[in-house]
C-alpha cells in the first residue's frame, strides 16, 4: 500500500471520497464548515504536486434519486473560497450534475493540473449505499488513484468507500491526511495509551454505547458516564431519578457494566448531582439535588457543581482522555454548564500534556461552541465511525484500502 504523502500525484488524476455532508440551512447556506475544512489539506498537497483532482461525497438522505436540497452544487462556491484562501494561484472548481454520466467522464478526462472536479450527491443512485460493484467501477474509471478521506463514513460498505477499491492497485489506493490522522489518533488512544486512561461517555442512551464501554474496560483506568444514560445506572443501583431518561431494559446491563468494571479494578464516575428541571424545555424551573434523590416529576438535565468538580479531578491526571458524548442538554443554555466544564477541564489537561480525542457530533458541537477546538489535541470528524472503530469493529473503509 503506497502512503499519501510520499505518492507524487504530477499528472495524476486523484478520486477522492471526501465527506462533505455538511448542515445546510433554509437558504442552501452552510452552517458548519468543519468536514470540509478537513478535506482542504488533502486536497492542495495533490495541487501543488501538480496533480488533478476529483471529489466524491454524500449529502444527506436522499429518497429515490435526485433532490435538489441535497445536491452538492450548493457547497461549490464555499469549496471555491476555501481553496483560494491564501493562495497565490487560482484553483478552478468545476461541478458534474452526475456521478457517473458521459459528462461527468469528459470533464474529468480535460481537467488540467491544478483544477478541481465536484461530482453530484454520490447517493443520488441507490446503487451507492447498496455496495453496487458495477456502479463502483464507472467510478474508478474517473481517476488514476484513490484516495479515501472520509472517516465519517468509512464505517459503511459502499460502494465509493469500500468497493472502489479493488478497482486500484495496490500503489494506487491510500487514505488521505484526514483519515490517517483519525487512524493514528484512534490507535494511539486504543492501543498505545499512556495511564490514566479517562473515558468519558455521554449521550441519552446506553445501549447505544455498551460495545464501546465494553471494550474500554480493558483499556481505560476511569470511565465518566453523564448525560441521559447514567440515569439508567443510577435507577440500577437503587437512586430515585423523577422522570429523568432511563431505559428500563437496561438496568441490568447497567449493573453488569459495574459489576465488570470493579472486576477490572477501573473506576466508574457517576455524577453525584444534577441540575433538575420540572420539564424538557429552556424556560423550565431549575435546582441541583443528588442524582439518586430526584423528586417525582423531575428530571436530570445537567450533571451538577460537586459531579462537575469531581470531573474534573479525575481529568486533571489523565494522561489519555477520549470524549463521545456530551453531559446533558447543552443545547439549551441553562443546561450547559457541565459539559462547558468539561470541556474545560479535558483543555487543561491537553495543555499540560495529556492526548485528548474529541469524537461524536455533540462532543465536537460542544467543543466549537464552546471555543476550545484548538485546545484539544484531535477532533474526530467520524461519529459512528469513531464509535465502531472504539467498539472494536473493522471499518470497511479501513480494511478496503488496506487489502
Amino acid at each position: 500500500m503506497s502512503t499519501f504523502s510520499n505518492h507524487p500525484f504530477a499528472g495524476e488524476k486523484a478520486l477522492i471520497r471526501v465527506d462533505f455532508n455538511v448542515p445546510l440551512d433554509d437558504q442552501f447556506n452552510i452552517t458548519d464548515d468543519t468536514r470540509m475544512k478537513a478535506a482542504i489539506p488533502t486536497i492542495k498537497k495533490i495541487l501543488s504536486d501538480g496533480g488533478k483532482v476529483i471529489l466524491m461525497s454524500h449529502l444527506g438522505r436522499p429518497k429515490g434519486g435526485p433532490e435538489d436540497k441535497y445536491s452538492l452544487k450548493h457547497i461549490v462556491k464555499h469549496l471555491y473560497e476555501l481553496l483560494n484562501t491564501n493562495t497565490e494561484n487560482i484553483t478552478n472548481v468545476y461541478f458534474a450534475n452526475d456521478c457517473i454520466s458521459e459528462q461527468a467522464a469528459l470533464t474529468a478526462s480535460m481537467l488540467v493540473k491544478g483544477e478541481v472536479l465536484l461530482l453530484e450527491n454520490l447517493r443520488f443512485y441507490k446503487e451507492e449505499e447498496k455496495g453496487d460493484e458495477a456502479f463502483a467501477e464507472k467510478l474508478s474509471k474517473l481517476g488514476d488513484v484513490y484516495i479515501n478521506d472520509a472517516f465519517g463514513t468509512a464505517h459503511r460498505a459502499h460502494a465509493s468507500t469500500a468497493i472502489i477499491a479493488k478497482f486500484f492497485p495496490g500503489d494506487k489506493k491510500m487514505f488521505g491526511l484526514l483519515m490517517e490522522g483519525e487512524v493514528l489518533s484512534a490507535e494511539k488512544v486504543l492501543h498505545q495509551s499512556e495511564k490514566p486512561f479517562t473515558a468519558i461517555i455521554g449521550g441519552a442512551k446506553v445501549s447505544d454505547k455498551i460495545l464501546i464501554i465494553e471494550n474500554l474496560l480493558e483499556r481505560a483506568t476511569d470511565i465518566i458516564i453523564g448525560g441521559g444514560m447514567a440515569y439508567t445506572f443510577i435507577k440500577a443501583r437503587g437512586g430515585k431519578i423523577g422522570s429523568s431518561l432511563c431505559e428500563e431494559d437496561r438496568l441490568q446491563t447497567a449493573l453488569d457494566i459495574l459489576e465488570k468494571a470493579k472486576q477490572k479494578n477501573v473506576s466508574i464516575h457517576l455524577p453525584e448531582d444534577s441540575v433538575i428541571a420540572d420539564k424538557f424545555a429552556a424556560d423550565a424551573s431549575t435546582n441541583i439535588c443528588p442524582s439518586d434523590a430526584i423528586p417525582d416529576g423531575w428530571m436530570g438535565l445537567d450533571i451538577g457543581p460537586k459531579a462537575a468538580g469531581i470531573f474534573t479531578e479525575v481529568l486533571s491526571k489523565s494522561k489519555t482522555i477520549l470524549w463521545n458524548g456530551p453531559m446533558g442538554v447543552f443545547e439549551m443554555e441553562k443546561f450547559q454548564t457541565g459539559t462547558k466544564a468539561v470541556a474545560s477541564a479535558v483543555a487543561n489537561a491537553t495543555t499540560n500534556g495529556a492526548f485528548s480525542l474529541v469524537g461524536g457530533g455533540d462532543s465536537v458541537a460542544a467543543v466549537n461552541d464552546f471555543g476550545f477546538a484548538d485546545k484539544v489535541s484531535y477532533i474526530s470528524t467520524g461519529g459512528g465511525a469513531m464509535l465502531e472503530y472504539f467498539e472494536g469493529k473493522v471499518l470497511p473503509g479501513i480494511a478496503a484500502v488496506n487489502s
